[in-house]
This record gives structure tokens, sequence and C-alpha cells, in this order.
């Protein structure tokens, strides 16, 4: 296998890699490590022996981020506030034609899901990944995880059932969440508490992530009451140069927000039955900067 010919063969499975691996890590940055450290394995591989690509290079990527994981348990790591997953710019284009499969990947990367995610441990988000999200049959993953069939599959029953407690119980329409999110930034620029309150479930959450490196609530705020009183103080204090972009991140509608040319933050809702049922805002800096570009 030529130098070219190597290159090209992981270029191919670049997309595949990076989305196991952000979908078992949560972030962007990691998630591109995780991939870089594949690739160096894949260059010193005897390729020759090699007979399946795809399977070898999701095995070490799967595997690498089934280590970085244990790794940030073990550290113990204490994060100021709510955890939100890095925010990844989603854009299936034309790879993903069938309606079914494009709404299996979004809700995969969703914020939803990849905080529940987080709670699994390593083993668990790696067969609920290889999955639920990329179809792999248990055989396959046995394989690639080094484990037996049956381990695995108790292993997948014990993170679906995980998951389904804890993953919101609707369905997502696309257009709505969009006019939803349109309806309420333009509430929020006005002031207008009744406008937010209306569009607000009663039981309506507000999770703000800034890792304690911007101002935010360091707690999970309840109540329509609380969510919109605290959105439309923010917009009341809002600086001048603040300026909002359409963006799709983690498989729906959200609004990067810039402070200049510098992304400030990242905001996207939930919805369901026709109301705001959980605003997410992501303002750690570190967590913004691949969003940059955008």
């Amino acid at each position: 296998m030529t130098a070219d010919t190597t290159t090209d063969v992981f270029e191919e499975h670049r997309p595949l890699l990076t989305g196991v691996a952000y979908r078992m890590l949560g972030r962007v940055a990691d998630a591109e490590d995780v991939v870089q450290d594949a690739w160096l394995r894949w260059s010193r591989a005897d390729r020759e022996q090699v007979r399946e690509p795809r399977a070898y290079l999701v095995r070490i990527t799967t595997r690498l981020a089934i280590d970085r994981l244990r790794q940030v348990q073990a550290r113990g790591e204490a994060y100021v506030g709510p955890w939100l997953p890095e925010p990844c710019v989603t854009d299936f284009g034309d790879t993903v034609p069938d309606t079914a499969d494009r709404a299996l990947l979004a809700d995969s990367v969703s914020l939803a899901v990849l905080v529940v995610l987080e709670s699994l441990s390593p083993l668990e988000r790696a067969v609920f990944v290889l999955r639920e999200a990329f179809g792999y049959p248990y055989a396959e993953i046995a394989t690639l995880l080094d484990r037996g069939e049956a381990a695995v599959r108790q292993l997948a029953g014990r993170a679906r059932r995980h998951v389904e407690e804890r993953r919101p119980r609707y369905e997502v329409d696309p257009a709505q969440r969009r006019d939803l999110t349109e309806r309420f930034l333009a509430a929020a620029a006005e002031g207008d508490l009744a406008g937010l309150m209306s569009l607000l479930a009663p039981d309506a959450r507000l999770v703000a992530d800034s890792g304690g490196k911007a101002k935010a609530p360091v707690r999970i705020l309840h109540s329509a009451d609380k969510v919109g009183r605290f959105i439309a103080g923010v917009a009341g204090k809002g600086a001048p140069d603040l300026s909002f972009r359409g963006i799709e991140v983690n498989g729906g509608r959200a609004v990067l927000i810039l402070s200049g040319d510098k992304p400030d933050s990242v905001f996207q809702v939930d919805v369901a039955d026709g109301r705001i049922t959980t605003v997410y805002i992501i303002r750690n800096p570190d967590k913004l900067r691949s969003l940059a570009a955008h």
C-alpha cells in the first residue's frame, strides 16, 4: 500500500471515525486528538495484514476514546456548574439522504442524549454509540472491543435502558424548533417577558454551561417563570456589539451569538407539543473555539 493510498483510505473513513470519537467523548478537540492518534497508528501499522481497513480504524478509534474517557474519570475533575457537550457543527448534506437515518444520526448527537451518555461507563458508551448511532451488529462490536457477544448484548441493554429512562420522550419537529427558536430570540431581544412565557412549557428548564469561565447560572433553572425572567433580564443588559447567526449544531437548529467577531455563546432549545421545554446556553469559551470559523 503506497503512502498516497494509505492517506486516501484514512481520509475516506475520517468522518466516521470523528463521529464515533465525538459521540464517545462529547468534546470536539478530544475527538480530533483521538482521530489524529488513530492516524499515527494506522500510518505505522503493517497494512498488508489489514483485511478490513474500516473495521481496523473503528477499533483503534473506539479503544483510544475509551482510554481517554477512563483518564478523564480517573482524574475526577470537578466542573463548575452544569456540563454540556462541546457544540459540534452538523451538516449531513447529501451523505445521509434517508429521513429516518438523518433523524437517527441527529438524535444520537443531540445535547440531551450526549448529556445522558456522559453518565455511562466507557464500555457502555462505546457499545451504545456503535450499536445505536452506527448500527453495528453485536458480533462485530464484540470483535471490535475484544468482548464476548453475550457480554456486549448485556452492556447494550443496560446502556439503552439508562438512556431511555433519561432522554426526552418526544419527537422533535425541525421546522417547529426553528420557528420557536426565532420567536424566542425576538421576544428576548425586545425584553418581552409575556412573549417569552407564552413560548415556554410550564416546567421548562434552562441549562447553562460556562465552566466558571463566563457569566451564567451555576444551577439549572426550573419553571417557565424563572427561565423567562432570567432571559429577559440578560437580554436587557445585552452588549451593543452582539450579533446573531443561525447555525446547525448537534443535529438541530441553534444560534451562535457573537461579540464582535468572537463567539460569545451558543443557544439551542428542545421543544415538545409546541412549547420550549429546555433552553441550552453554552458559554464556556473553551467549548466555542471550534465555532470561530462559522
